[in-house]
């Protein structure tokens, strides 16, 4: 039977007649309505520019200061926002850039003036602050004197020697937490531990964070109950507990987080990565170090002052020159960024680019050095040549900025740390960076030598001038005497040097004992008319092992309270 499109139940199929075409109708646009009022367009193009501001600023922060890049990023997207809304607001109707362009143009004049003048502003700007213009200008952000090693840094006692490094100290402030069953489950340590001089010991202070957004609801009304201070000497780890908790962090939320608060109160104002400290009371505070462009618009950074934040109750206030107690107003980041500038340009830009006369950069990385009540930053200065040996090496005060350059052909760090892990080989220990201390009137780099569990397991002095020179111990008391004997041997001190922070005790033997402790045989003598036992290891004193009573010798010995006080070295007389 025949089918036709007839029979197709009663539909017409339009379109596919004769072999037209499908010719759909299209939908017109619906014109867009424009706010018929001018004023009440600007009014409603400002408020959705001051809305998008108000949420931007408060999650970004932006410094309001033309010296500051991020001020130019919230500037030039305010100017974009206004656009946005103004072409929605006026009902745009044109098609094609070219309709467009116009169009806004039109209605967002001023903007756009003020879009290309932040653009014109800040190259302006980058130009006149350029190194190719002024070399001279950042060579001289870091003045430097030359100094005398032996002669301005004393021998430090073996008590003040940081036997941490920041790792190590790590481990000790989680291991503390963990050992506190009322905090472990609500907090955390947070890994800043900065490095500062406390009632004359060198510490890291770490604080707290909560450890979840629950425990931030539950405990936030107490505050943070505690700090943690890791003293760098002895080990200990010191958990201490305050009356009220600390309210202001750079990990808190909303109106107490210490970014936001110093922002609210000092909107124009550009800052450095704050850090904890605490006076002389116990109190901690945020040192909030402010950072200002010297050279053109946004070249040349540099501090000036700080904002002190009690982070108890957020009191802050902004000192120029900041009270004596604090450490840390110069981040070390640019202090060596200063260096380099100098080391780089202080013969000109074009000396930098070619022949390269006097050019010197840091070394790869610093370290702390607490001399006194301050704390320095140390860093090795080599040539840009590629070598492995300093100059010399540059202490700078974190809170003063007084600089001195020591000079002193010898090993870099780098090159230190391989020859105390070449001593050391056997045993896998590897050699924390070096601090620079004067040992014997001879920079040397003391060292601590981990095992593959962060410990510290023994110690290491390593010459600067001469680093095949390279003695360890067990303790830092036995290193430092096994690296005078080696330094006398080599001719290097004349055997006069003595140990730092010991005395001399001397008499007749009244009492001779022994001990086998840890492996090493150790003797306990007393000296006539004298309560106190010294200690002498016959590993390091082999003379101890013929010793007898009524024999006359002079012990050298460490300070301390006690009966039993740590020998270091017999001698007959």
């Amino acid at each position: 039977m025949a089918f036709s499109g007839s029979d197709a139940g009663g539909f017409k199929w339009e379109g596919f007649e004769s072999g037209a075409p499908s010719q759909r109708p299209q939908k017109q646009k619906k014109p867009r309505k424009a706010v018929k009022s001018p004023a009440a367009r600007v009014a409603i193009n400002l408020i959705v520019t001051l809305l998008v501001g108000a949420v931007y600023f408060y999650f970004e922060l932006p410094a309001l200061n033309l010296q500051s890049p991020d001020f130019y990023a919230f500037a030039l997207l305010m100017c974009a926002v206004y656009c946005a809304s103004a072409v929605v607001t006026s009902g745009f109707q044109g098609e094609g850039a070219g309709h467009y362009f116009k169009f806004v143009k039109k209605q967002c004049k001023l903007p756009l003036l003020l879009a290309v003048a932040l653009l014109a502003l800040s190259l302006g700007g980058t130009l006149v602050g350029s190194v190719i213009f002024r070399a001279k200008s950042y060579a001289e952000l870091l003045p430097i004197e030359a100094g005398d090693f032996a002669a301005e840094v004393d021998e430090i006692s073996y008590d003040q020697i940081p036997m941490l490094d920041k790792y190590s100290a790590e481990r000790l402030g989680d291991r503390k937490l963990g050992e506190l069953s009322d905090m472990v489950s609500q907090f955390e340590v947070v890994d800043d531990y900065t490095q500062i001089n406390y009632k004359g010991r060198p510490v890291r202070i770490a604080t707290l964070m909560y450890a979840d957004l629950v425990k931030w609801f539950t405990n936030r009304s107490d505050g943070l109950p505690a700090y943690l201070l890791i003293d760098m000497v002895t080990q200990n780890v010191e958990l201490v507990r305050l009356e009220q908790g600390i309210r202001y962090t750079n990990v808190e939320h909303f109106g107490r987080n210490l970014y936001r608060h110093l922002r609210f109160h000092f909107p124009t104002y550009m800052f450095s990565n704050p850090v904890m400290e605490v006076n002389e009371e116990g109190t901690p505070y945020w040192i909030c170090p402010r950072l200002v462009k010297t050279i053109g618009l946004f070249g040349g950074t540099d501090v000036r002052g700080a904002v002190l934040v009690n982070a108890i109750t957020g009191e802050c206030q902004y000192y120029e020159e900041v009270p004596a107690w604090v450490d840390n107003l110069y981040p070390a980041g640019l202090i060596v960024q200063q260096y380099d500038y100098y080391g780089m340009y202080h013969n000109g830009f074009l000396n930098s680019l070619f022949g390269q006369r006097d050019v010197t950069v840091t070394t790869d990385d610093y370290n702390y050095l607490a001399l006194g009540d301050d704390v320095y930053v140390y860093t090795g200065i080599t040539s840009t040549g590629g070598d492995q040996s300093n100059i010399g090496f540059l202490l700078t005060n974190q809170r003063t900025k007084e600089s001195k350059f020591y000079s002193c052909a010898g090993a870099t760090e780098y090159s230190a740390m391989a020859s105390a892990n070449g001593e050391l080989q056997n045993l896998r220990y590897q050699a924390t960076f070096p601090l620079l201390l004067n040992v014997g009137g001879q920079p040397t780099y003391f060292m601590a030598m981990k095992d593959a569990a962060e410990l510290v397991k023994k110690y290491a002095m390593v010459n600067v001038q001469q680093y095949q020179i390279v003695a360890t111990g067990d303790t830092v008391a036995q290193c430092e005497q096994n690296y005078l004997n080696m330094l006398g041997r080599n001719g290097i001190v004349d055997g006069s040097a003595s140990l730092s922070g010991t005395e001399a005790a001397q008499g007749a033997i009244a009492e001779i004992r022994s001990a086998v402790l840890d492996g090493n045989t150790v003797y306990f003598i007393r000296l006539m008319g004298d309560d106190a036992f010294y200690t002498i290891s016959a590993v390091d004193q082999p003379l101890a092992v013929i010793l007898s009573e009524g024999d006359q010798v002079t012990i050298t010995y460490r300070p301390g309270e006690g009966s039993i006080l740590d020998g270091v070295e017999v001698a007959l007389r």
